[in-house]
């Protein structure tokens, strides 16, 4: 849950204030990992702050800070710096300029994922403690298991288009899984973003790791993914996320 910034303590404030030569914020409009999540632009620098107090909220920070300095490059937002000040841990993200992806047919900004996903399935899983496939997912196949790193939430408000290239933000659910499970789980973005499942099945078939991977895997997983939306959907009422299936 968001905590406004005025609820932080002094020393915490002045600290980033120091750090980025002042403090204009602008609190982040989606998301909610994080405590406290804001664009914060000073004379020095502009940076993507978050931040948390709770036992939950700083572990999370931490898990997502560990992961994010271990991918830090070029499709990812690099930690600027980091600190604990009264209780609260801080981290300051470059800040990423430009809007969302649009994964609509026919963008070019699917170009730009394409190329994202090509480089991040050769990405060896960095050694900090990443979900599994089952933990993460809540069920699980032994094809799921691997050695690659999997952001597992590739939906249009964590890609940002720069004049830099695409960068991926929000790491906070980073796993250690075999390169198709990115795919499959980007599935029902793309179908939201406007594909139909067989537009979205070829779209995924540039992918080497899609195309290797047997089609009765990937029924297993659509049917698994449903269930799971399917009970979320059933416990309250929020409507759970549009799937697939292989036929």
């Amino acid at each position: 849950m968001r905590t406004d910034w005025a609820t932080l303590p002094e020393a915490v404030t002045k600290e980033v204030a120091d750090r980025v030569g002042g403090s204009h914020i602008s609190p982040a409009a989606t998301g909610d990992h994080a405590e406290i999540a804001a664009t914060v632009t000073g004379t020095a620098e502009k940076v993507f702050l978050k931040a948390a107090h709770s036992d939950f909220g700083v572990r999370s920070l931490r898990f997502e800070l560990r992961v994010s300095e271990a991918v830090s490059g070029s499709y990812s937002p690099a930690v600027r710096w980091h600190f604990e000040e009264a209780g609260w841990l801080v981290v300051g993200f470059e800040h990423c300029d430009g809007p969302h992806a649009d994964l609509s047919p026919g963008s070019p900004d699917l170009d730009l994922l394409g190329e994202a996903l090509a480089a991040l399935s050769k990405k060896e899983a960095p050694d900090v403690g990443l979900f599994s496939p089952k933990a993460r997912l809540g069920f699980e196949h032994p094809a799921m298991d691997g050695d690659t790193l999997v952001h597992t939430d590739l939906g249009p408000a964590n890609l940002i288009v720069t004049s830099g290239g695409l960068r991926i933000v929000d790491w906070a659910m980073a796993t250690k899984a075999a390169p198709w499970v990115e795919l499959a789980m980007l599935v029902p973005w793309l179908i939201g973003s406007g594909h139909t499942p067989k537009q979205a099945e070829t779209w995924l078939a540039q992918q080497s790791a899609w195309t290797t991977l047997d089609s009765s895997v990937l029924d297993d997983f659509a049917t698994n993914n449903a269930e799971k939306w399917a009970l979320k959907s059933s416990q309250n009422t929020v409507k759970p996320r549009v799937w697939w299936r292989v036929d």
